[in-house]
């Protein structure tokens, strides 16, 4: 009805039209045999009238190539545009150009074009247009002496008509809003329909849509203001990812087993998988969900737009200077995709490996050029990282740099941190973590119950007294502590457990920085002494493991779920120590505290800052 829908129309003719879907669905009915498509086909039919056509082409044999029914149409639009004053001429001829250009790439000849228009045309229609008497026009341009048919497609195009027509076509893609839209479009195909002007406003619905989404799915609030999706920027992640490629090509793998027990076969089959993708910096596979989450904040309208749009501005060029190129990116993402699919959602590699191969995707016409560096978030340095890592699986794994967390959030915090550790300001914040790190519980198992490992009458004689008595809360847990001295349950009485004191140190400064009650420079001394720490006490991770284990063990109360407990434990230690889950935790990828670096430098820029073996 105007210029705008015009070209909104024509860039999603260009971009992905009608094609993508009928692509996408005929690579999956290719994998399924008759019965499945028939199934499919009655799943289907009901809302999409091609369905029958695109299960006879399949079951036919016939070419699965339309995309003609989409450039020609975008031909005939910049005419009918210019003829109706909704273009002008130099905008019409651009556009032309363009459908020429993809057109000449995907087409050899004008006969081959001819066909896909019509299979398009049949899918389109839903009736099967191969067989029809072919229209006086066809004829005209296939066997006319004069018809412009007469030289291929790709000889359309002069260079400047072509130079002209490229230029025109991205300086509409230019922004970093598009390059969220290409992101967030892999996910969500219709936002491919937004390239004109993505900014513009859209329907209540929509801004209703995501505002439930960022809620429901993240538990993101209006109220948190845009600093919040910083934390979906997580550069150790892909740290992680990275190094565990490049040790598994130099065929230097996690171990498989632990004394605590061993992963699922299909955990260790995914992440050796890794092996294969070390090429591929891995940092498309955390940058395309924020990008997603980014879109959805910039669509519920619950955030200031300005702020949103810098960090869109830093991941464009975060992403152009880790990728040269759309395909490289899209490589990436295909790969990683491929070697850690999230079971909870569908796969996107079929979408993926569509943006990869079709000339008119968005991916191919953005901007890639990158600006200053910068980026989303705050990139830890590697130190840093592993004494967060210390926290292990007292905690979900950390892969950013915690930052000061929103009123809702710090709520949430603050009643976990007085209910656990009866802590209610930063000065006792302070207080508690100087003690943990000079003190602890592990003062409190050396000072009560280490003498009795040298006096077993002495403990006998005690767990006696008090089970012969009435005991008190107090009593109570000092006789469960003593039975298991008793017993040397987990190895409390062998195995140092400082890691325990560690642990609880850690996840509590992260939770004191996120809450405000410790600075940016408090917050790295207590990461540095608890790094200090564990390089005192342990000499690598299966030890520190085993001293968490010992002490989450002994110090635990009285409930009736402790061996539901342990056993939890224990598995998350298994997942954390083999690395697999991959993104259960980052053990695997990080030399213990103190030790001499054993892993295999990264192909790839996308490090931590503070990894000496990089040379560049």
């Amino acid at each position: 009805y105007d210029r705008e829908q015009l070209l909104e129309v024509m860039l999603w003719l260009s971009a992905q039209g009608e094609r993508q879907r009928w692509d996408i669905e005929a690579r999956e009915l290719l994998s399924m045999d008759h019965a499945q498509r028939q199934e499919w086909q009655r799943g289907v039919e009901q809302e999409s009238a091609h369905a029958p056509v695109l299960t006879t082409f399949v079951h036919q044999g016939e070419p699965l190539e339309w995309a003609a029914w989409d450039w020609l149409r975008l031909v005939e639009l910049a005419w009918a545009g210019v003829c109706s004053g909704w273009l002008s001429q130099a905008e019409a001829d651009d556009l032309a150009a363009h459908a020429a250009d993809l057109i000449g790439r995907r087409y050899h000849d004008w006969h081959a074009m001819l066909k896909a228009y019509l299979r398009g045309q049949s899918l389109f229609e839903g009736v099967d247009r191969r067989g029809m008497t072919p229209s006086p026009r066809h004829k005209l341009l296939m066997h006319a002496p004069f018809s412009p048919w007469k030289q291929a497609p790709s000889a359309l195009l002069d260079d400047a008509t072509r130079d002209a027509s490229r230029q025109r076509i991205r300086s509409w893609r230019n922004t970093p809003h598009h390059w969220l839209l290409a992101l967030a479009g892999v996910r969500e195909p219709d936002v491919m329909l937004r390239q004109l002007n993505p900014a513009a406003p859209i329907s209540e619905q929509r801004r209703t849509d995501a505002a439930v989404y960022l809620q429901e799915s993240l538990g993101l609030h209006a109220d948190e203001g845009h600093q919040v999706l910083a934390r979906y920027w997580l550069p150790a992640q892909a740290h992680h990812l990275n190094q565990l490629a490049a040790d598994a090509v130099h065929g230097v793998m996690p171990p498989s087993q632990t004394h605590f027990g061993q992963p699922t076969p299909d955990e260790l089959k995914q992440r050796n998988a890794v092996k294969g993708v070390s090429r591929h910096a891995a940092t498309i596979h955390m940058a395309e969900k924020f990008a997603f989450y980014l879109h959805m904040a910039l669509d519920s309208g619950l955030f200031e737009r300005e702020p949103l749009m810098e960090h869109a501005s830093a991941l464009r060029s975060c992403l152009c200077r880790f990728y040269a190129s759309p395909k490289r990116l899209l490589e990436a993402w295909f790969a990683w995709e491929s070697c850690l699919p999230e079971p909870e959602h569908d796969s996107l590699i079929s979408e993926i490996a569509w943006h990869l191969e079709d000339p008119g995707s968005l991916f191919h016409w953005l901007n890639w050029q990158p600006d200053a560096w910068c980026e989303p978030g705050e990139r830890p340095t590697l130190s840093h990282f592993t004494a967060m890592s210390l926290v292990g699986p007292l905690n979900s794994a950390v892969w950013s740099e915690p930052q000061l967390e929103s009123p809702r959030e710090c709520a949430d915090i603050r009643e976990w941190v007085e209910s656990h550790y009866h802590l209610t300001s930063a000065d006792d914040m302070q207080e508690f973590l100087s003690f943990m790190l000079e003190a602890g519980d592990r003062q409190e198992y050396q000072i009560n119950y280490a003498p009795y490992t040298l006096n077993p009458e002495r403990l006998a004689a005690e767990i006696a007294i008090l089970e012969s008595g009435d005991c008190g809360e107090e009593e109570r847990h000092h006789l469960l502590r003593l039975r298991r001295v008793s017993a040397n349950e987990d190895g409390c009485n062998d195995v140092d457990m400082a890691a325990w004191d560690i642990a609880q140190l850690v996840d509590l400064a992260i939770a004191a920085r996120q809450l405000g009650w410790l600075d940016k420079q408090a917050f790295a001394d207590v990461l540095d002494r608890a790094y200090q720490l564990a390089a005192d006490h342990y000499a690598g991770w299966q030890e520190y493991a085993a001293g968490m284990y010992a002490g989450f063990s002994f110090f635990m109360g009285e409930t009736p779920e402790r061996e539901s407990f342990l056993a939890g434990f224990r598995q998350a230690l298994v997942a954390w120590l083999c690395g697999a889950p991959i993104l259960a935790g980052p053990w695997a990828s990080l030399d213990f505290p103190g030790n001499k670096p054993r892993h295999f430098a990264p192909l790839h820029i996308d490090t931590l800052p503070g990894d000496q073996r990089i040379l560049h």
